[in-house]
């Protein structure tokens, strides 16, 4: 019995997947910072503002 065309195009593409298993391609990795200018300012508006009002209400 002869394998029809399809079936061994599939065979082999089965094969050269079975290679590439638990080989990660590397990840660019991303210079800067990585967060929403809204987000940043929020969180500075927090920390300089607790302080504020820390130093407030110390004197």
């Amino acid at each position: 019995m002869s394998q029809s065309r399809t079936l061994r195009q599939k065979s082999q593409k089965y094969q050269e997947n079975i290679e590439k298993r638990g080989v990660a391609s590397p990840k660019k990795k991303e210079d800067g910072l990585n967060i929403n200018p809204y987000v940043l300012g929020f969180i500075i508006f927090v920390v300089v503002g607790s302080t504020l009002l820390q130093i407030l209400k110390g004197q």
